[in-house]
């Protein structure tokens, strides 16, 4: 997988990207109106795990296909590919002042790095 990551990096299309510990360190947060129900792994139930993620910067979902096709995996993995909602994709509802909300937070996580 490291050199799958490599590869990636150096093509400049991986942002970022981390494996994510077993669900019996995890918790779940059931939110009903105003109540909030803290449920402690493991997630025995669950059929579908995230088990980590990547951030890819690509030009569309075709490149993502064809870089995830070349990721090392065997038998029994499946992944799933999502787009991140940019911008444009609200149309007028992003207003210029939450333009501008989004970008003093996003300026602000950048100081952090």
């Amino acid at each position: 997988m490291t050199k799958f990551n490599e590869e990636l990096v150096k093509a400049g299309v991986m942002l970022a990207g981390e494996g994510l510990t077993p669900t019996s360190k995890g918790k779940r947060v059931k939110f009903s109106g105003t109540q909030r129900t803290i449920v402690d792994g493991p997630f025995t139930e669950s059929k579908e795990l995230i088990a980590g993620f990547w951030l890819w910067q690509v030009r569309s979902m075709d490149e993502a296909v064809e870089w995830i096709k070349r990721a090392p995996f065997g038998g029994g993995v499946e992944i799933e590919l999502r787009p991140i909602f940019e911008a444009e994709d609200f149309g007028a509802e992003l207003t210029p002042e939450l333009r501008e909300k989004e970008q003093r937070i996003r300026e602000q996580i950048a100081k952090k790095k």
